[in-house]
C-alpha cells in the first residue's frame, strides 16, 4: 500500500541540548504504537552507547509512524555546530519542524541557529513547552521568548510533559493539521536527497533519502548525481524501527535504499539519486563535500598496533563519512595518522569511540587546522602539521582560515565576550538586537584561535546562554611562527604549535611551566626549553631526584663528602647521556587546556 501524498507528513525536532528532543521521540513512538513495550528503552533513536551516556545525538535518524491513518516520519537531527551540514540536509528532507523548547530554561542557542536554519528552508514551525511539570518551569515567561522569537500567537504554542507523555496527543494531531504535505510529482523523472547513510557489516553502506519527485522500484538502476556512480537497488524500504523493504517508494515519502555500496566515501549527504534511464534535469541545491576543519595526530600508545589502528580509522570512517586520516610519522611518537575532524567535539567523539568500539590507546597531538604557506619561489604548500612547514629562510608568507563567527547572547553578557573574541584576535563587523534585550554579534576570527578551547570559554562566561554558529570566510595572511618545545635539546615534534608571533612568547612560557608540573622527576635534571627557530624564549628545568650520600657521614673531613659528590654526579652525567624522556599521555592533553 502506498500513503498518498496527502496523508504523509514529513517533520523533524529542533531544540537545544537537553531540552528533551529524544524523550519526545521516544513518547511518540509509544502511542503511534511503533515501538511495542518490550523495546521500549529510553532514548530509542539513540543507538550508540556514546550518545546516550552524554545525552547528545551523534548521528541523523529516521523513523516512520503511522497515526490516524497519517504517515509520519521523523527525521532526527543532531543539534551541535560540528554536525551543522547534517542538520541542513535533515532539514531540507522535511516540510515541518517541532521546536522544543525546556521550560525551565528558555529558548537557547543552538535552537535559534537551527531554527534559523529551518525558516530558510520555510518549514512549518510548531512551539512546544516541554517540562512543564517541573516545580522550577516558568511556562509564561519562556512564551513569551517563543512568540518574541517566532513572531507567532501564544495560543499556538504547546505545552507537553515528554517525560510523563502529557501533552504529547496534542503535539501528533498539530502535526497532521499544521505541517503541510510534501509536494512532488509521483511521475516526474526521479530525484531523491540522500540525508544520511549508515554501515552495517553485512550489507554495506546503507543510504537514507526522500524522494521529491518520481517514485524508486526495487531492482531499478539508480545513479548517484554528484559521486556519478550507478547501482542496483537491491532492497529498499520504509524505516520503522528496523528496516521494512517495499516494491516502491514514490515521491514524498522516505525510505532507504541498499546496493552493496563498500566505500562511505561514494555515498555522500546531499547527494541527488536519479534513474539511470530517465534522469531528472538537475541535482537538488545544497550539496556540499563535508570538509574537515580541525586535524590532529593520532598516534598508537604501543608502535606494534599501527596496523590495528589504521583498521579501526577504516571501520570509523565506514559509519561516519566526513573522518579523513593518512599516515604520518613523528620522532617523538612513531607511527600514525593525521586525522580531519569537522571540529573538537567531532575528535573527541571519535577518539572515544576508538576506545569503546576498538579497545585502541591513542595519544592525540594538539589539534590544528590547516594553513596555506606561500614560499619565495611562488609555490603554495597546504599544511595540516606544525611539523610539516617549510623552512622558516623559504617563507614568503603564510595564510590561515578566518571564520565569520556569529554570537547570539543576551546583553548582560556582552562584555566578557567582545573581551574574549578580541583576545583571540577577532575583528567585531557588526552587533544588533535581535529581540527584547537579545543581541547578535558578527566577528571575524582566525579558525586555528577557536579550535582549542573557544567553545568552552564562550559557554562558560556566558553561563551557557551564548550561542556560536560559524561559516568559512576566506584565507588571510598572518604573522605565524612555529613554536618548538625541546626537552634537554630534543625537539619534541608532537608539541610543536604554530602560533600568533605576538602570543609567541607568553605560550611559551605557560607551556614550560604546564610541562614542568606534569614530567615525572628523573634523576638527572630536564631543561625544558620553548624556542622558535634557533631563539631560545622560556626555560624551566625539572630538577633531578637525588640520594642522599652524605647520611652516612657525620664530621670528619671535607674531602670524603667531596668525593662522594663527585662520584654521584659523574653517574649523573652518564645517566643523562644514556637517559630519554617519556611524555605522558597527560602533557600532551594539558596543552590543549593550557589557560
Amino acid at each position: 500500500m502506498h500513503p498518498i501524498m496527502d496523508k504523509i507528513r514529513n517533520f523533524c525536532i529542533i531544540a537545544h541540548i537537553d531540552h528533551g528532543k529524544s524523550t519526545l521521540a521516544d513518547r511518540m513512538l509509544e502511542l503511534t504504537g511503533t515501538v511495542d513495550v518490550r523495546q521500549m528503552e529510553n532514548q530509542v533513536l539513540d543507538d550508540m552507547e556514546l550518545e546516550k551516556e552524554r545525552g547528545i545525538t551523534i548521528k541523523s535518524h529516521a523513523i516512520q509512524m503511522d497515526y490516524k491513518g497519517y504517515t509520519l516520519n521523523l527525521i532526527d537531527t543532531p543539534g551541535h555546530v560540528d554536525f551543522s551540514y547534517e542538520v541542513s540536509r535533515s532539514i531540507a528532507a522535511c516540510e515541518g519542524a517541532v521546536l522544543v523548547v525546556d521550560a525551565t530554561q528558555g529558548v537557547q542557542a543552538q535552537t535559534i541557529s537551527n531554527l534559523y536554519m529551518a525558516i530558510e528552508h520555510d518549514l512549518e514551525i510548531i512551539p512546544v513547552l516541554n517540562k512543564c511539570d517541573m516545580p522550577n518551569a516558568m511556562p509564561e515567561r519562556v512564551e513569551d521568548e517563543i512568540v518574541d522569537l517566532l513572531g507567532c500567537k501564544r495560543e499556538e504554542i504547546l505545552r507537553c510533559s515528554a517525560k510523563t507523555g502529557e501533552g504529547v496527543p496534542e503535539i501528533l494531531d498539530a502535526i497532521v493539521e499544521r505541517i503541510p504535505a510534501p509536494k512532488g510529482d509521483s511521475n516526474a523523472p526521479l530525484q531523491c536527497l540522500v540525508f544520511d547513510s549508515i554501515f552495517n557489516s553485512f550489507r554495506g553502506i546503507i543510504a537514507y533519502f526522500k524522494v521529491i519527485n518520481g517514485t524508486m522500484h526495487t531492482g531499478d538502476k539508480v545513479r548517484f548525481v554528484n559521486t556519478g556512480k550507478e547501482y542496483d537497488a537491491d532492497e529498499i524500504g520504509i524505516l520503522k524501527l528496523d528496516m521494512s523493504p517495499r516494491k516502491q517508494i514514490s515521491a514524498g515519502n522516505v525510505g532507504y535504499i541498499i546496493s552493496g555500496i563498500k566505500t562511505s566515501t561514494e555515498v555522500k549527504v546531499g547527494d541527488t539519486i536519479t534513474h539511470v534511464a530517465r534522469p531528472c534535469d538537475k541535482a537538488i541545491d545544497g550539496f556540499e563535500e563535508a570538509k574537515p576543519m580541525v586535524f590532529a595526530g593520532v598516534y598508537p600508545i604501543e608502535s606494534e598496533d599501527y596496523e590495528d589502528l589504521r583498521a579501526s580509522l577504516e571501520k570509523l570512517q565506514l559509519n561516519d563519512a566526513s573522518l579523513t586520516f593518512q599516515p604520518e610519522s613523528s620522532m617523538a611518537l612513531g607511527f600514525g595518522f593525521r586525522c580531519g575532524f569537522l571540529g573538537l567535539l567531532h575528535m573527541e567523539i571519535i577518539q572515544e569511540r576508538l576506545d569503546r568500539e576498538f579497545d585502541m590507546d591513542v595519544i592525540t597531538t594538539v589539534p590544528n587546522v590547516s594553513y596555506n604557506v606561500y614560499t619565495k619561489d611562488g609555490g603554495m604548500v597546504e599544511v595540516h602539521n606544525p611539523a610539516g612547514m617549510p623552512d622558516l629562510t623559504e617563507i614568503d608568507r603564510i595564510e590561515e582560515p578566518f571564520i565569520r563567527a556569529s554570537v547570539i547572547t543576551t546583553s548582560d553578557y556582552i562584555g566578557p565576550i567582545m573581551t574574549l573574541c578580541l583576545g583571540k584576535r577577532g575583528e567585531l563587523v557588526k552587533q544588533e538586537y535581535i529581540s527584547g534585550n537579545r543581541m547578535e554579534l558578527l566577528f571575524d576570527m582566525p579558525l586555528g584561535e577557536i579550535v582549542i578551547d573557544f567553545y568552552d570559554k564562550l559557554k562558560s562566561i556566558s553561563k551557557g546562554y551564548a550561542s556560536f554558529d560559524w561559516h568559512m570566510n576566506g584565507f588571510r595572511p598572518s604573522n605565524l611562527v612555529k613554536l618548538d618545545i625541546l626537552l634537554n635539546g630534543e625537539q619534541v615534534d608532537a608539541l610543536s604549535t604554530l602560533t600568533h608571533r605576538d602570543n609567541a612568547v607568553d605560550f611559551g612560557r605557560r607551556m614550560c611551566e604546564k610541562l614542568k608540573e606534569l614530567l615525572p622527576r628523573q634523576q638527572f635534571d630536564i631543561a625544558i626549553q620553548a624556542a622558535i627557530g634557533a631563539k631560545i624564549i622560556a626555560r624551566e628545568t625539572v630538577k633531578q631526584v637525588r640520594k642522599d650520600v652524605l647520611a652516612k657521614c657525620y664530621g670528619g673531613d671535607v674531602s670524603r663528602k667531596r668525593k662522594l659528590l663527585e662520584k654521584q654526579k659523574r653517574g649523573k652525567k652518564r645517566m643523562k647521556q644514556i637517559g630519554n624522556v617519556e611524555v605522558p599521555q597527560k602533557a600532551f592533553l594539558a596543552v590543549l587546556k593550557l589557560d
